[in-house]
């Protein structure tokens, strides 16, 4: 099998990954924070040594400013439901995907104003229609650092200098950029920063984690069970108890922490440097295969592995399920859960079909999918052909 749909969830996972999954589950199997006996103790270490490690992967100076969450969307509904009031005013981009949109445009009904930026067909950003939008009642900017659709890269230094400059928070959609490029959230002037745990930082699904800067006056989303403050009726405003409610993932967050551990040992430089090097053959290739075009920025440089194209005479399902059942290609044909970016591209109705690569994909799956993608551009469904 090959396997080209890692922004949806990378895989294979490094086999430190599972073997620490199973570690916690055979050896430890016990709630942080929960008690005081030694499993918990063991637990709670490895819940901390996951939150240091993402700390100084993301320049982060103390690591309870590191907080776990379900995943990069539950992330996202707490920066913007907990930071944005009735009144105010928030800048986006036409890229997002819709773990941004969606809380948005449900804020809109209680009084929220969005202002959308809308990107050019290769999904680029103009930072001065950003500083343009800009109002009295400005209250934040979100947006992605990397589009999970066209996979260009967004110009977030640019923005955090805007952010800064006009006294606005910044949330950050890393949802493909963590654990691939190097982010700083100092350099960045971040604010919020949201992050999955299933994607570039190979951990398993059901982990993530949203970075909160020091003065972010955020409302909790969820209160509950910290294990610590609770004699008192209202959340602890300790950190990351506040935004912890409930049992930790522990289990997911002890593989989490191996992958992120893995990533800072093989390094990001040269992470990207393979999944770029797969990226920039495979855009080689397909300009040779006549009907088949490519959406996005043209220099790699500009982008994450991840690349969307169609075929003419194609819709994008027929051909995501023809790269799956002929040819055993895991690939993700649709809306990609991102209907600005595609409305954005002017693909909206055809839909695209998206290959994203990764650490463990090698030069000659590229080689077997560019034959396979000729083979179905060479042959036009019947249902597409001219009555006669």
């Amino acid at each position: 099998m090959v396997y080209f749909d890692s922004a949806a969830t990378s895989w294979p996972k490094p086999p430190e990954v599972w073997q620490a999954m199973q570690h916690f589950i055979q050896e430890i199997g016990a709630s942080p924070g929960r008690a005081g006996h030694k499993r918990t103790v063991m637990a709670n270490k490895i819940v901390d040594e996951t939150r240091q490690h993402l700390a100084e992967l993301f320049n982060v100076d103390k690591r309870e400013r590191i907080i776990f969450t379900l995943n990069a969307t539950d992330s996202l509904n707490l920066a913007i439901k907990g930071l944005l009031k009735p009144g105010e005013h928030v800048v986006t981009s036409s890229m997002e995907h819709n773990s941004v949109t969606r809380p948005l445009y449900t804020l809109r009904a209680y009084g929220v104003e969005v202002t959308k930026i809308n990107c050019d067909q290769q999904g680029n950003i103009d930072v001065e229609e950003i500083e343009r939008a800009i109002r009295p009642n400005t209250r934040a900017i979100v947006m992605t650092h990397a589009s999970n659709v066209t996979g260009t890269i967004m110009p977030v230094e640019e923005v955090g200098k805007i952010a800064a400059k006009y006294n606005l928070y910044f949330i950050l959609d890393a949802a493909q950029t963590a654990g691939l490029l190097d982010i700083d959230v100092k350099r960045f002037n971040i604010s919020m920063l949201t992050f999955p745990g299933h994607k570039s930082l190979m951990g398993p699904q059901g982990t993530g984690g949203i970075y909160i800067r020091e003065g972010v006056p955020l409302l909790t989303l969820r209160e509950g069970g910290t294990g610590s403050g609770s004699e008192t009726p209202t959340q602890p405003e300790m950190m990351p108890e506040k935004y912890e409610s409930g049992t930790l993932n522990a289990v997911g967050i002890a593989g989490l922490g191996a992958g992120v551990k893995y990533i800072r040992k093989v390094g990001l430089a040269k992470i990207r440097e393979h999944e770029m090097s797969l990226t920039k053959k495979f855009l080689e290739m397909a300009k040779e295969i006549g009907g088949l075009h490519i959406y996005g920025h043209p220099n790699v440089d500009n982008r994450v592995p991840v690349v969307s194209f169609r075929i003419d005479g194609y819709k994008a399902g027929q051909v995501g399920d023809r790269l799956d059942k002929e040819y055993d290609i895991a690939c993700r044909a649709g809306l990609h859960c991102a209907p600005d970016a595609h409305h954005t591209l002017g693909s909206f109705d055809e839909k695209l079909v998206r290959f994203s690569f990764s650490y463990f994909n090698k030069p000659d799956e590229v080689d077997y999918a560019i034959n396979a993608l000729r083979k179905i551009a060479s042959q036009i469904p019947a249902q597409t052909l001219p009555a006669r």
